[in-house]
């Protein structure tokens, strides 16, 4: 039987996804990558905010109709919004055959076997599961970097987010486990390890007792072929000297944290149920610039905030503008049903949301293009991603200061062949806007 797989959200939903594909290829199933050919469907979805959701919901019914125009004998729905929708969506959308919930990811081949009678299947294990297969991975990016999440859910409730109520509170994953599949990733000629969870820099305070993520980090640093090892979702409240101190001594990982701190207004921050003021954020951005000076920050922010006043979207301009952070994203805020911050009022409008997002990208803008205008003579190693066709030797790739699918290139010049996946070294020459322009030293290929 041929499937058909589709992947939306976050990286971390993407690694469920390759488990389910690594299950289904061990067990004879064919994937392709034409939906019309499929004979099964099966949607892994977001719900994280309202685009997400209805992104989803029209990727399902689009998927539906191939049960009039193609091969499809059976779709199913998994991921969060399953989680969060199951009656509603079995309700309204009868052509799903099958839906299985966050923590369910490894009951993919029951359900498989069980729609053939004809009828609706759910399958919803309790949120405290921590999932798992025993299949390997099936890598999909096609590059050399892949995802490792070291944990599943969140405790911190954070008033604006539904993540706990989908996927549960925080759980390791075992470190033996994890360095089992990162040595797996290695093997499969993967050169950067992304690490991502809802909160990376809790990892392990649950199994072990106390924060260990710098354990962590030592024992992935000593697995062969990993090069790069890149710590996504980092809440500032909990990264530690230790942290620091660790990714001072080992030179794998690289300096750039994403750090999420949504606003810098102590009031708002309050009302988001966050773990910080804008002193804190302060302290922590600084005491990260003193010991890693050549570290790069991204953050993401959220915009219009319900009960959010122009004077505090000024203060968070201000923050944004002292600060200079490398890389930042904003989010307007989505109103989710059964959140706290649901219920607060005002709410902000949609106009101003998005006008008060524009004024932050703008300034952003301005930061970054000033940043990467300083870079222009620096040596950096570039971790090659491919050719560009129309281009005679001209090769794109990315420095540590940028990871996949989020942050920009070097657009790298070459004398010699270079192939997907090689470490090289270039001189930067020019900045285009968020990117950077680039010259191969010569004889610098891993």
């Amino acid at each position: 039987m041929n499937i058909y797989f589709i992947s939306l959200g976050c990286d971390k939903n993407l690694v469920d996804s390759e488990n389910m594909l690594g299950i289904l290829h061990d067990n004879g199933y064919q994937i392709t990558s034409e939906e019309q050919e499929a004979d099964i469907i099966i949607v892994n979805t977001c719900c994280f905010i309202n685009d997400a959701k209805e992104e989803s919901i029209n990727t399902i019914l689009e998927m539906a109709e191939y049960k009039k125009s193609g091969d499809l004998k059976a779709l199913i729905v998994t991921g969060c919004l399953a989680e969060r929708y199951k009656d509603e969506i079995l309700s309204n959308i009868p052509e799903v055959d099958a839906l299985l919930g966050t923590t369910s990811f490894s009951d993919i081949l029951k359900v498989i076997e069980e729609i053939t009678d004809g009828k609706q299947h759910t399958h919803f294990d309790s949120l405290d599961k921590l999932p798992k297969s025993s299949s390997k991975r099936m890598l999909t990016s096609g590059s050399f970097s892949a995802y490792l999440k070291i944990a599943e859910g969140c405790d911190k409730h954070c008033t604006y987010c539904i993540i706990p109520q989908v996927r549960g509170n925080y759980r390791s994953v075992p470190m033996e486990d994890l360095l089992s599949e990162a040595a797996y990733l290695s093997e499969q000629g993967v050169k950067e390890l992304i690490l991502v969870a809802q909160e990376t820099t809790l990892y392990g305070k649950d199994l072990y007792g106390e924060l260990s993520l710098s354990k962590l980090l030592h024992e992935l640093c000593k697995i062969e072929g990993i090069e790069w090892i890149r710590i996504l979702y980092c809440y500032p409240e909990e990264i530690t000297d230790e942290l620091i101190e660790t990714m001072k001594q080992e030179p794998k990982i690289c300096r750039y944290l994403d750090l999420p701190i949504q606003h810098a207004s102590d009031r708002i921050l309050k009302l988001m149920g966050r773990r910080t003021n804008k002193e804190d954020l302060i302290n922590i951005i600084t005491k990260l610039r003193a010991n890693l000076p050549d570290i790069v920050l991204r953050t993401t922010l959220i915009t219009g905030f319900p009960t959010e006043t122009e004077e505090e979207h000024n203060e968070l301009i201000e923050f944004v503008k002292t600060m200079e952070f490398e890389r930042l994203g904003v989010f307007t805020y989505s109103k989710e049903d059964n959140t706290a911050a649901a219920k607060l009022k005002p709410q902000v409008t949609v106009k101003i949301k998005k006008q008060r997002q524009k004024d932050i990208m703008k300034l952003q803008q301005s930061v970054v293009f000033a940043h990467t205008s300083q870079l222009v003579g620096n040596t950096y190693q570039v971790l090659v991603e491919g050719k560009i066709a129309e281009e005679e030797n001209v090769y794109i790739g990315r420095t540590y200061m940028d990871a996949p699918q989020v942050d920009g290139f070097l657009f790298l010049s070459s004398p010699e062949e270079l192939m997907s996946g090689d470490i090289v070294e270039a001189i930067v020459t020019g900045a285009k806007g968020y990117d950077l322009v680039g010259e191969l030293v010569e004889g610098s290929k891993k």
